[in-house]
């Protein structure tokens, strides 16, 4: 099979969906691929180290689409990129198409089946999106403490606190991988951590393992109560596929500090928020309900290293079944990379998805 890895282009991404290690597998398996000129220098992965792993290198991201029967990303492809697939080419990818029905329906159109890395399991877990989660979650305090600086326009609250003198409250909402990740961090930077999670066995088992976070089952009355005078939130809210659910609004965020800061991990999702819009890395806050909103949509390319060198080998099983099977056989072996199959032949297998589309 051939196989294109193109360079990313949404802004400040610096990930590459393989390392040379990676392509020198595949190759060694008889497969071909093609590699974007400077795909993985963000990474410190020059065209060289590819070369040497077997690659083909191409300028032209024309020729890597042309020739790729199975094109692997790390981010959904960009406008800019959408007319280059082509009928019966398979796209590998973080894709969070019920936020981007754009993109869903382009790639319903060109007959593009589209796996995407937020869904694919493995016993149980989203085997892909776990790392980045883990990522994104000990990010958000290191953001958040960051943007509380007055020199930053925050309140200027320090998250540890000192002897006589208050720590930071830091809320987070939802106790999975990311939530847990974010209070774990919190903690241990010395902020006094609230989580709220609505599955209370999940609560339960993570009050077991840590002490010191308070802990809330998720209600209404129990947010309003969380969030008065907190100086950092963090949301975590997430359903696997679908749109995140609007948790957040201007009238609940307005019981925070002045000054405080927001940082929604759900934003790749269409965010947590009435308030929440997509930033980048190179701007990103905005201030709305006397809050600064971190909303940046790729959170883990501040990283790419750690960010790449973490999910490349949990990729590169899925890419390397494709290749060895074909799609079809690779998923009707593996359950859990069916999952991640959300557009096949114009049709849309995704239950969420179908119903953002009215398919």
């Amino acid at each position: 099979m051939v196989i294109g890895i193109p360079k990313e282009t949404k802004e400040g991404e610096r990930r590459v969906s393989l390392p040379p290690n990676g392509v020198a597998r595949l190759v060694s398996l008889g497969h071909i691929v093609v590699v974007e000129e400077h795909a993985g220098i963000g990474c410190g992965w020059t065209d060289e180290h590819y070369r040497e792993a077997g690659a083909q290198i191409v300028r032209d991201k024309q020729e890597l689409f042309d020739r790729a029967e199975l094109v692997v990303k790390v981010k959904e492809p960009l406008a800019l990129e959408w007319d280059l697939f082509r009928p019966g080419q398979i796209l590998f990818g973080f894709l969070h198409l019920a936020a981007n029905q754009e993109l869903a329906r382009v790639l319903l159109q060109k007959g593009v089946s589209a796996i995407g890395c937020e869904t694919v399991r493995y016993q149980g877990r989203l085997i892909l999106l776990e790392p980045m989660s883990r990522i994104a979650g000990k990010m958000a305090p290191l953001v958040g403490a960051y943007f509380l600086s007055a020199a930053q326009g925050g309140c200027g609250r320090l998250l540890c606190g000192l002897p006589g003198v208050p720590r930071a409250r830091v809320v987070i909402v939802g106790a999975g991988t990311a939530g847990w990740e974010a209070a774990k961090t919190a903690l241990s930077l010395g902020a006094h951590v609230v989580l709220l999670e609505q599955d209370p066995f999940r609560l339960e088992h993570r009050q077991g393992e840590l002490a010191g976070i308070e802990t809330l089952l998720f209600s209404e009355r129990a947010l309003l109560q969380a969030l008065e005078g907190a100086e950092l939130l963090i949301s975590t809210v997430h359903v696997p596929g679908a749109r995140a659910p609007r948790v957040f609004n201007s009238r609940n965020l307005s019981r925070m500090v002045r000054g405080g800061v927001f940082v929604d991990l759900a934003i790749d999702q269409g965010g947590s928020s009435e308030t929440s819009r997509p930033t980048t890395h190179a701007h990103p806050v905005y201030e709305e309900a006397g809050v600064w909103h971190y909303c940046v949509a790729n959170m883990p390319a501040a990283y790419p290293v750690t960010a790449t060198e973490t999910f490349a080998p949990r990729l590169l099983r899925y890419v390397e079944r494709i290749a060895q099977l074909g799609l079809e056989e690779a998923v009707e072996k593996d359950p859990g990379l069916r999952e991640g199959l959300q557009i096949h032949q114009g049709k849309v297998l995704l239950s969420s998805l179908r119903e953002v589309l009215g398919e």
